[in-house]
């Protein structure tokens, strides 16, 4: 998809609804023209929409006035975007080398057998998306799960759904 075509209501995405694309164009119109604004405005539109597909980058690019391939470079560069629809609760377990051999493979293999997905994928009903990083930097209290905000300490894999399950 050219991300330079002209935008049409059809182009967005089912789950995109108008309400949203009018908070977009207002964050969009707040922002307009002002130098370093483009990571603020994609992290605001990504909190309303939930993830930034295509259409919705392309909507971005033209209310702000900006190629449509910095809003594309910006997106796939920082992690923290996502371009895929992500669960209305993000976990996060910790790989890195303390984590892993205090049981944070068996986390992270428990949580994908409970969830029934893969690594870096969400569940169906979007409520939640399974992620592993490298490194979360608490490495004397691995292994570390974050769900949303929230640091778990010492998770051990006969507690993990438990613990996930609290996330409504």
């Amino acid at each position: 998809m050219s991300l330079a075509r002209k935008l049409t209501p059809s182009a967005m995405p089912d789950d995109v609804t108008p309400q949203m694309v009018k908070k977009i164009d207002k964050i969009c119109a707040a922002n307009r023209g002002k130098a370093g604004a483009l990571i603020p405005v994609l992290q605001q539109v990504q909190e309303v929409v939930g993830y930034l597909p295509i259409a919705v980058q392309e909507r971005i690019a033209e209310k702000l006035g900006v190629p449509g391939h910095d809003v594309y470079g910006v997106t796939t560069f920082y992690s923290f975007f996502s371009m895929k629809p992500r669960g209305r609760h993000v976990i996060r377990v910790c790989m890195g080398t303390a984590c892993y051999v205090r049981g944070g493979k068996e986390v992270l293999e428990r949580l994908e057998r409970h969830l029934d997905v893969p690594v870096d994928t969400t569940t169906e009903d979007r409520r939640f998306t399974l992620e592993q990083v490298r490194c979360l930097g608490a490495c004397g209290v691995a292994p570390v799960v974050v769900v949303d905000e929230d640091n778990h300490r010492k998770v051990m894999a006969d507690k993990i759904v438990d613990l996930v399950e609290q996330y409504q």
